[in-house]
């Protein structure tokens, strides 16, 4: 169900709200938090697709809140406020408000949100794009017990990597962190089972992709070890190689879907490592509102620390290729000793052949010879 509101207030909005429940016959509540999302016209529907699928496994009342760009001066000094309002089949597991702000409601978002958020029950903000660079600051952030961010966005990840690195508050997360949460699992889980030590790590993927620089620091922060950052085509993350006392250890997943675990004296194991989508990542942020104490200490590193992408094959890279070789050369040499045996072969069958006819060519001379 969906009821539009034009050049309304948050209270009207909260009285739609009430008549939509009554309509479809649900009254009750059943929402655990209050999803606020901070974006544009462009990207709303992507966003508000994401959100609702996430709202399978958290269900919350979402609201929208698209600025809107008035043209004229008069327009902007005008404070104007569209709703719309959908709940039941419209809205996943809750309820949706999209709020378009106009004029000088855009600068006073925070009075809108504030009389329809869910009472006692915790706040989320998220920004899809353009995010504050301090978002604990933001007048929308403050109501919020988690800020969630996406620096893939951005212009510059790795800038904006270190000026949130200086301006990070208790709450604030990010989905680029959230996307190598399967990977920090599995290198954990691959780490647990050597009982050694990490001299080297080199972290492979594309460039200005704010995951790969965060697992590099998240490996220099714990590991305590320097961290190489290489190149590579994507997509995304590629692969993660660590030298050990025990041997090297690699994670590759070269198409974005499987990866293969590579440890020294074991089989080699694959690995699902799928790009998720942003609902499954969003999904994920929501299941925990407590500072995420990892996240700071990772972006707190400092991403100046992992020196300058390398497109150069370094040492642990060769290594890995070598080790890769060897089966093509050991099966390249099994091909030439069996062609080598199969000549052998040949020529042997070939002189018995030869041989009874040379015989049966001696027996006519012997004949001929004794008839004459």
């Amino acid at each position: 169900m969906k009821i539009d509101l034009t050049e309304t207030t948050a209270s009207k909005v909260n009285k739609a709200l009430v008549q939509g429940r009554r309509t479809i016959g649900t009254p009750a509540i059943g929402m655990v938090l209050t999803l606020v999302i901070v974006t544009d016209e462009e990207n709303a529907y992507d966003a508000l697709k994401a959100a609702n699928e996430a709202s399978r496994e958290h269900p919350s009342r979402t609201l929208v809140v698209i600025k809107r760009v008035s043209r004229s001066p008069r327009d902007r000094a005008k404070a104007r406020l569209d709703a719309e309002v959908r709940v039941g089949a419209d809205a996943g597991t809750g309820e949706t408000v999209v709020l378009r702000l106009y004029g000088e409601a855009i600068n006073h978002a925070q009075s809108v949100v504030l009389p329809l958020l869910l009472p006692d029950a915790p706040v989320v903000v998220w920004w899809p794009v353009n995010a504050p660079l301090d978002a604990a600051r933001d007048p929308l952030g403050a109501l919020a017990q988690r800020r969630v961010t996406d620096m893939y966005t951005a212009e510059n990840p790795i800038r904006e990597l270190a000026e949130r690195a200086e301006a990070y508050s208790p709450g604030d997360t990010d989905l680029s962190w959230t996307r190598i949460t399967p990977w920090r699992s599995m290198l954990a889980a691959a780490l647990d089972q050597l009982p050694c030590k990490v001299a080297e790590v080199e972290v492979e993927g594309e460039e200005f992709n704010p995951s790969v620089e965060l697992l590099g620091m998240w490996l220099a922060d714990r590991l305590g070890v320097p961290v190489r950052r290489l190149l590579s085509a994507g997509p995304g993350l590629t692969a993660v190689r660590m030298e050990t006392d025990c041997g090297p250890v690699a994670l590759d997943r070269a198409d974005g879907s499987l990866a293969t675990l590579s440890m020294q004296g074991q089989p080699d194991r694959n690995v699902a490592l799928k790009r998720r989508e942003t609902s499954e990542l969003l999904a994920e942020e929501l299941r925990r509102l407590d500072p995420d104490d990892t996240y700071a200490s990772t972006l707190k590193y400092g991403v100046d620390r992992l020196g300058e992408p390398q497109r150069t094959q370094t040492p642990l890279a060769a290594k890995a290729a070598e080790s890769s070789d060897e089966p093509a050369a050991d099966a390249a040499g099994a091909t030439e000793t069996a062609e080598a045996t199969s000549d052998e072969s040949a020529d042997k069958t070939e002189g018995k052949a030869k041989a009874p006819a040379k015989k049966s060519a001696s027996k006519k001379a012997a004949s001929k010879a004794a008839s004459e």
